[in-house]
């Protein structure tokens, strides 16, 4: 029998042709439960149950054991229903189906509100009996509303939604998903990923991962190419594994939201931010140092490769070369530094220190003449190349390089050359913040480089000056052998120190060795007038005392911002004395033949130009082989050490005294200035000879 409702609706239909073991029937009923759980149960044709299902008893409550033989209609429908379902039984067993939805009596006495579907099956005695499939109202009801909102959300959800089988090919697709990739969603079903997308074969690697590892993938980005890069499409892409019965993983469910618009919002502001940093690091490392090569090997840092493929620095020979030579070099660039990431770029005709005329007429002139940017294409090549030998560097441009750039040098409304700029085609070409970010990195370079080309100049004059004012060869005088060495601030720097040696009447020698305040031009030219000052007063015989108060004077006399020392000795060959007055001038040293090293013991004074000398002389012997050497405060000061440590260094590097004069000097500066010095350095050694 099988239970019904006023509500009952018979559906007519064959029995069919089953004849196999009742009990079978039973085994079949799990094929639901991944959906709903079903209760089953069977009644011959005498309407005594002989099948009841695990279900049946969760559902109502009863055993199999105290249902088995029972009749169904006073087992558990309602007495007042039992008419009814007589008649709907009877409907059954003429060859009807019949959903019915009805109470039924739970062992507990409550009732349980079901749905039912009752239709007739053969009995083991060949009669009509009937199977009842039920399963709790509620339940049903709960799954048609998810069955709904499930429809609902594929139909109308503006998210791509798909769910693929454990062979992950399409079972369903929604039409968002269909416009998303173009192809209609009935031609995605039984078909793969990469069937429908031939470049999403990494997306079903990840649905693959899902499957096997059972965990969702949320906001994975997959970009699908596209001939224009405003056609590229980015996709976020979330995985979660379809669970069965038992949580079998049965399937991915796959979800797909277009973000190209908020990707490509992002991917700018990265860029932006990008920009951002390179500007911030190309003001740390631009402008470090006052080199000109090494400035426009800085630019090309900058540029390559992270905006660039290559960078050509080319500056005007009019620019950076002597006034004398300017005018022979009209239209004439050099190159200074370049990179260049492609190894198929012909490096012979790319090298450092190459020269070119810029073409009349052609882009290059344009750039230079009007101090403005310019693209360059692939039609300008042969204009700015035309020289024969040039075709591997043609062929090369014309085959690789995607976008250039042509950015002129302006600092202080001078043209000193450009930058030339490219990308290969393995890239994407320069857009308009890229040209923007060029231009403005090359802008700063050019103020870079100017600070370096006029500091190049300054410091050529300063040196020639000095070099001038300063004769290097020292006479030959009595009583005493004599070098000295003159090194100015690493590559860049030169300053006002100065030696000297004088001879003087009666056989005597004036040594002296002083320290203009500052550096360059200026520095240099002021050495050169206490220089003269000095040769002038000691060739007038003036005490060591009254040279210092006259030279204090001359550098009052040059403003009041200038000061210098100056450490002034006269050597007599006779007796061995040497006079010695000093002007705020570290002490000079004394090494005898034996290697005893002292330093002159007694007050520094004033520097030059305070107008405070006490003419304070001090009286030293200079016995025969032993040295006196000066020298000024950049030999034993250097960052990291005080002035002591620089002078225990110093007597230790003159230990041996008896060596050639020449080598003394060259030792002493190799150990105690092995590198850049941070300032000028001046050395005078004199050894005193026997008598």
């Amino acid at each position: 029998m099988a239970g019904a409702t006023d509500h009952g609706v018979p559906t007519h239909g064959a029995i069919g042709d089953t004849t196999g073991p009742l009990t079978s029937a039973a085994g079949h009923a799990d094929v639901f439960e991944d959906l709903l759980p079903l209760a089953l149960w069977v009644a011959d044709g005498d309407g005594l149950l002989v099948q009841w299902s695990p279900a049946a008893q969760d559902l109502l409550g009863y055993t199999q054991e105290q249902m088995l033989g029972r009749e169904a209609r006073v087992a558990f429908v309602p007495e007042e229903n039992q008419r009814l379902a007589d008649r709907l039984a009877g409907s059954v067993r003429t060859g009807a189906a019949v959903v019915a939805r009805l109470p039924l009596r739970h062992r507990d006495g409550t009732l349980v509100d079901v749905e039912m579907w009752n239709c007739p099956i053969p009995d083991a005695r060949g009669r009509t009996g009937v199977l009842a499939i039920a399963a709790d109202t509620s339940a049903v009801k709960g799954m048609r509303d998810a069955l709904a909102a499930l429809e609902g959300l594929f139909e109308q959800s503006p998210v791509g939604l798909a769910m693929l089988g454990p062979d992950l090919r399409f079972l369903r697709v929604n039409e968002a998903l269909a416009r998303m990739d173009g192809v209609p969603a009935a031609d995605h079903v039984g078909r793969s990923v990469t069937d429908v997308s031939p470049g999403a074969a990494a997306l079903e690697t990840v649905m693959r991962g899902v499957l096997e590892r059972g965990e969702a993938v949320v906001d994975h980005r997959h970009t699908w190419p596209g001939a224009h890069p405003a056609r590229r499409r980015t996709w976020s892409c979330s995985y979660a594994p379809l669970l069965g019965a038992a949580g079998r993983r049965v399937g991915v469910i796959a979800s797909l939201i277009d973000v190209t618009r908020e990707q490509r919002a992002h991917l700018e502001a990265e860029r932006a931010r990008r920009r951002l940093a390179l500007l911030a690091e190309a003001g740390a490392q631009m402008g470090s140092t006052l080199d000109l090569r090494q400035t426009a090997e800085e630019v090309v840092r900058v540029l390559v490769p992270r905006l660039a493929d290559s960078a050509d620095v080319q500056l005007l020979e009019e620019a950076v070369a002597p006034d004398e030579t300017a005018a022979s070099a009209h239209g004439v660039v050099r190159r200074v530094a370049a990179s260049f990431t492609d190894s198929r770029a012909p490096a012979d005709q790319l090298a450092v220190g190459m020269t070119q005329q810029v073409p009349r007429g052609s882009v290059y002139e344009q750039v230079i003449d009007a101090g403005r940017a310019m693209n360059l294409y692939l039609a300008d090549i042969g204009q700015l190349i035309p020289a024969p030998e040039a075709q591997p560097l043609r062929a090369y441009l014309h085959a690789r390089v995607g976008s250039a750039r042509l950015v002129p040098l302006v600092a202080r409304g001078t043209v000193l050359g450009a930058v030339v700029v490219t990308r290969t085609r393995d890239r994407e070409p320069f857009d308009h913040q890229d040209t923007l970010l060029i231009d403005e990195l090359v802008a700063r370079a050019a103020l870079n480089i100017d600070n370096a080309r006029m500091y190049s100049r300054e410091r050529d004059a300063a040196l020639t000056l000095q070099r001038s004012l300063m004769d290097p060869c020292l006479p030959d005088v009595r009583g005493l052998e004599l070098t000295g060495r003159y090194l100015p601030a690493g590559e860049h720097e030169v300053g006002g120190d100065w030696f000297d040696a004088i001879a003087l009447p009666g056989g005597r020698t004036a040594l002296v060795i002083g320290d203009v305040m500052g550096h360059g031009i200026h520095a240099a030219a002021v050495m050169g007038q206490l220089r003269t000052a000095v040769r002038t007063l000691a060739r007038r015989d003036t005490t060591p005392d009254q040279v210092l108060r006259y030279l204090d004077a001359v550098v009052a006399d040059l403003g009041e911002n200038e000061m210098a020392t100056c450490l002034y000795a006269v050597h007599d060959p006779v007796s061995g004395h040497c006079l010695v007055v000093s002007a705020g001038h570290p002490p000079p040293l004394v090494a005898d033949r034996r290697g005893a090293v002292a330093f002159l013991d007694g007050p520094a004074g004033p520097p030059l130009g305070l107008g405070r000398q006490d003419g304070r002389v001090q009286h030293l012997r200079l016995e025969p082989r032993s040295l006196l050497l000066s020298y000024t405060d950049g030999l034993i000061e250097a960052r990291g050490t005080d002035l002591e440590q620089g002078m225990c260094r110093l007597a230790r590097a003159v230990r041996d005294p008896g060596r050639p004069l020449e080598r003394i000097c060259d030792d002493l500066l190799a150990d105690l200035v092995p590198g850049t010095a941070d300032d000028d350095v001046a050395v005078l050694l004199a050894r005193a000879l026997p008598r």
